[in-house]
C-alpha cells in the first residue's frame, strides 16, 4: 500500500430501529437554538417529523425550520437558509432527510458566519472556511450519498447551469452525529431507492478504479460492492426487506466516509459527468450516474485493464480462463450493466431530459479530474456524452 495519508472521522453514528434515542444523548451538548432542516414534507406524512419535534421539545430547544429543501439544493435556497439560521442565532443545524438535506445543512453551516457570497467562495474559488462554522446533525431517511459521515456539500446554481460539490478538508464540517434507522427508508419510492443503490455502488467504484498497487482499500471495496449487489437485489425484490435495507444503509455510509479513499488517487469523473447532466436536467443524482457510467468506464478500460479485470473476477465472478485480460474486464462491465438493468436504472441521459443541443454546454461544465487511469480532454467528454444519449 503506497502513499502517506491521515485519517480522522469524528461523526458518531446511532444505528438501528431505536437509533432516534441517540438524539436524547446528543442534543444536550448544544445550545438552545436549533434549526430543523427538511425537504418536501414526506417526514410529516410518515411520522418522523413528529418524533423529532417531540424530542426537541422534551430537550427544551427553541426551533426554527427550513422546509422545502429540494433534491438538488440550489444556491437561492442556500441564501434563504443562511438568513433563517442567522436570524435564529442557531446553535445546531439538524438535517432530517436524505443526502441532499444533509449536504444543504453543511453548506449553510459554512456560510452563516461567512461575510462573502458562499457560492463564489466555496463553489467557484473552492476556498475553505475562515469563519466559525455551525455544528450539523443528521437524521437520515434515504440512503445513497453517504453525506451523513463526510464533509461534502453539493449545490446547484440554476442561473449558470452548474452543479458543484465541495468536499471540505476540515473534519469539523462533518456531521457531529447521525441517526441511521433503516425503517425510515422503507417508504422511499422504488425509483429513489434504486437510484440510491447505484449511488452507493458508484461511490465505491470512483475510489476503486484508481492506483496500481496492492491496496487494502481495494479489498474493502470489493466486499462492499458484493454486499451492495446482493442487498440491492433483495431490496428490489422486496422493498420492505429490513435486512436488505439495513445493509444498504450501512454500506452507503462506509462507501463515502473517506475510509476507502485512503492510499488511492480516486477517479470522480463519473460524478463530474453526472453532476453536469444534472445541472441541465435537474434529474435524480443516482440516475445521472447510471446513465453515464458505462460509456465512461468502457472508454477508460484500456488504460486500467488490470483493475477492471480484478473487478470482473472478484466482484462479478467472471471466469478468466481462456480469455485475454481485456475480454475478462469487458465481461465485468457487461455484468455490471445486467445488474443495473435488473434494478431498473435509467441507462441513458436522453431518458433524463438531455437533448443533443445540450451536450456542448454539459461538456463545458464538466470539471476534469486527474486521479483516474485516463485524464479526459473536452473532445473525449463530448464523445462519452454522445454515447450516453442512447
Amino acid at each position: 500500500m503506497l502513499g502517506n495519508f491521515s485519517y480522522c472521522n469524528p461523526t458518531k453514528l446511532y444505528f438501528g430501529d431505536q437509533a432516534l434515542d441517540g438524539l436524547k444523548t446528543e442534543l444536550p451538548k448544544y445550545g438552545k437554538n436549533v434549526v430543523l432542516i427538511y425537504g418536501g414534507g414526506s417526514i410529516k406524512r410518515n411520522g418522523i417529523y413528529d418524533a423529532v419535534v417531540q424530542t426537541l421539545g422534551e430537550q427544551g430547544k427553541r426551533v426554527a425550520e427550513i422546509a422545502g429543501v429540494m433534491p438538488n439544493p440550489t444556491v437561492d435556497k442556500l441564501y434563504e437558509g443562511v438568513e433563517i439560521a442567522r436570524k435564529h442565532q442557531a446553535d445546531l443545524l439538524l438535517a432530517v432527510g436524505g443526502g441532499s438535506v444533509c449536504d444543504y445543512a453543511k453548506a449553510v453551516s459554512v456560510s452563516v458566519n461567512c461575510g462573502e457570497d458562499p457560492w463564489e467562495k466555496y463553489y467557484v474559488r473552492f476556498e475553505e472556511p475562515d469563519c466559525e462554522t455551525l455544528p450539523v446533525g443528521c437524521v437520515l431517511t434515504m440512503v445513497g450519498t453517504g453525506s451523513e459521515m463526510n464533509a461534502g456539500a453539493v449545490i446547484t446554481n440554476p442561473h449558470t447551469k452548474q452543479k458543484i460539490g465541495h468536499v471540505f478538508r476540515d473534519e469539523k464540517i462533518m456531521p457531529r452525529f447521525a441517526i441511521l434507522n433503516p425503517r425510515y427508508t422503507l417508504t422511499v419510492p422504488r425509483d429513489q431507492m434504486v437510484a440510491g443503490i447505484y449511488d452507493i455502488f458508484n461511490h465505491i467504484c470512483e475510489q476503486y478504479f484508481s492506483g496500481e498497487d496492492d491496496n487494502i482499500s481495494d479489498y474493502l471495496s470489493e466486499g462492499l460492492m458484493r454486499a451492495v449487489v446482493q442487498a440491492g437485489r433483495a431490496a428490489n425484490r422486496d422493498p420492505q426487506d429490513y435486512e436488505a435495507r439495513s445493509n444498504l444503509m450501512w454500506a452507503a455510509t462506509w462507501a463515502l466516509n473517506t475510509l476507502l479513499s485512503r492510499g488511492k488517487s480516486t477517479d470522480w469523473m463519473v460524478h463530474m459527468l453526472g453532476q453536469a447532466v444534472g445541472a441541465y436536467t435537474d434529474a435524480t443524482h443516482g440516475m445521472t450516474l447510471a446513465a453515464v457510467s458505462l460509456p465512461y468506464y468502457r472508454h477508460i478500460l484500456p488504460y486500467g485493464v488490470k483493475q477492471f479485470k480484478r473487478f470482473a473476477v472478484n466482484v462479478w465472478g467472471v471466469d478468466p480462463a481462456g480469455k485475454t485480460d481485456e475480454q475478462t474486464a469487458r465481461e465485468g462491465l457487461d455484468a455490471l450493466e445486467g445488474w443495473m438493468k435488473e434494478l431498473g436504472l435509467v441507462m441513458n441521459i436522453s431518458q433524463l431530459g438531455a437533448t443533443p443541443d445540450m451536450l456542448e454546454g454539459i461538456a463545458a461544465r464538466t470539471i476534469i479530474q486527474t486521479g483516474g487511469y485516463k485524464t479526459l480532454d473536452r473532445e473525449e467528454i463530448l464523445e462519452i456524452l454522445k454515447e450516453s444519449l442512447a
